[in-house]
């Protein structure tokens, strides 16, 4: 009997025993975007609930059985990518009077006034999330009205979401008083404060929208709800005229005054900033959204985007609203951020492929101050995660991942999208919503604005 005790506990203390998990990633070629920029060949990553419970080489196989098995096939898996600024509504406008020089005026606030409406800004979040899910982007910061839509569609069809509720001195489709957006922002805040997927925010429209009571406002009540602030600062050059011909100060200067600018502040564009307003940026911690085809599209200019990527301040990138840049997909946006930021600082080697990863990545997690939860694929955070396919006949050879994903990848490539530890697309096929019917909504909505569009 004790030879049989000796055998049983030999046989059991050399056993190992896999660990259940939901999913398990193999064969991959993983770009972590951790702090050493670690890649990993023939990589796995396993996901448990909604969080990632190890990332590293084909020896995990044997210590993880997923209830899942994706086999990569040697494809790209990363982590998803983040969107800083938008205004995912606003889809239901896109293509409409591009090139128009007095647009906003013309067209935009116009029809904002008319058309905008419940049914609008979900139709067009719907639709605009379905847009961004496809093409890699598992967080997104919006900025519009009616705001508790946006959040309505994006937890339906599970993205992640920074969602700010507009605060303007205009009455607007939401709230007929100035300012009336704080009031509608406080009950929003208390309704989603708890989701899994969205965190509420306030978004004063612009500093020459919103005056300093309601910006002072804004800073107090983000601090007594822990919320972000979400605003366009420095964006135009009659925003910096204005604000230095009332307070002889830069746009940066004056907000850094009158103590808006903190570490729940996500600056969109930030385009005229000079060496001291960077200086400020970091030293409040202020998120950056960098917007380079919206930014060059309306010829507004180039933002010092290098210089701040460089002085190590919290900058990630975004498309901007449908209406600007006319797109809401991230992965169009890489090349231009390379070359153009080459072009302006006249230097091919700046603004090389890992830094624009980075900013589409970590960058963006360090912007929307979430650093700790997304933005790299690490033991411990959130399992927002795509699959890159690089078979496509655009993406071979690949000498240098970065670079191919960069100067090379497009959109379509995207395979698969991971949010939460939920798959939301697989082999590029929605599996959340219906594309046909959220495509047929917006139908609807195009023939309403090309109507109300006629009469201007």
């Amino acid at each position: 009997m004790k030879k049989i005790l000796i055998l049983l506990l030999t046989i059991f203390g050399t056993m190992t025993f896999s660990e259940n998990v939901d999913i398990v990633i193999k064969n991959a070629t993983v770009l972590t975007m951790d702090a050493k920029k670690t890649v990993i060949e023939n990589g796995v990553v396993a996901i448990k609930n909604n969080a990632i419970v190890e990332v590293g080489n084909g020896e995990l196989l044997s210590k993880y059985k997923g209830k899942k098995i994706i086999d990569a096939e040697n494809d790209i898996v990363m982590p998803g990518f983040i969107n800083t600024h938008t205004h995912v509504s606003m889809v239901a406008f896109r293509s409409l009077a591009d090139d128009v020089p007095d647009r906003l005026s013309r067209y935009i606030f116009p029809l904002e006034n008319k058309l905008v409406s419940r049914d609008l800004v979900y139709k067009g979040a719907v639709y605009g999330i379905l847009e961004m899910v496809s093409t890699g982007t598992t967080t997104f910061a919006d900025m519009y009205y009616f705001e508790d839509e946006v959040a309505k569609a994006a937890e339906l069809i599970g993205v992640r979401g920074v969602l700010g509720e507009t605060v303007i001195k205009n009455p607007v489709a939401d709230a007929k008083e100035p300012y009336g957006g704080i009031e509608y922002a406080e009950k929003f805040i208390k309704q989603y404060k708890n989701s899994e997927l969205v965190t509420p925010a306030f978004a004063p429209h612009a500093p020459y929208t919103v005056d300093e009571e309601h910006l002072k406002k804004v800073t107090e009540l983000s601090q007594k709800y822990n919320v972000p602030v979400l605003m366009h600062v420095a964006e135009t050059e009659n925003e910096v005229k204005q604000i230095k011909e009332k307070y002889n100060m830069t746009v940066v200067e004056y907000l850094n005054s009158i103590g808006f600018l903190t570490d729940k502040v996500v600056a969109a564009h930030v385009i005229f900033a000079d060496d001291n307003d960077i200086k400020i940026l970091k030293e409040t911690n202020t998120g950056i959204a960098h917007n380079m085809v919206a930014n060059i599209k309306s010829a507004k200019g180039v933002s010092p985007a290098l210089k701040m990527y460089d002085d190590g301040l919290r900058i990630g990138l975004g498309t901007d609203g449908p209406m600007s840049g006319n797109t809401l997909d991230l992965v169009s946006q890489f090349g231009y951020v390379a070359k153009v930021h080459k072009l302006a600082n006249k230097n091919r080697a700046a603004m090389p492929p890992y830094k624009v990863v980075e900013m589409a990545t970590m960058g963006g997690a360090r912007a929307l101050h979430m650093e700790d939860k997304i933005g790299s694929l690490e033991k411990g955070k959130l399992a927002d995660i795509i699959i890159i396919d690089t078979k496509s006949l655009n993406m071979q050879p690949i000498y240098d991942p970065y670079s191919a994903i960069v100067y090379s990848m497009l959109s379509t490539d995207v395979k698969t999208t991971i949010i939460n530890g939920k798959i939301i697309m697989e082999n590029k096929k929605i599996k959340t919503y219906d594309v046909k019917k959220a495509r047929e909504a917006l139908k609807g909505l195009e023939e309403t604005v090309k109507r109300e569009a006629s009469k201007l």
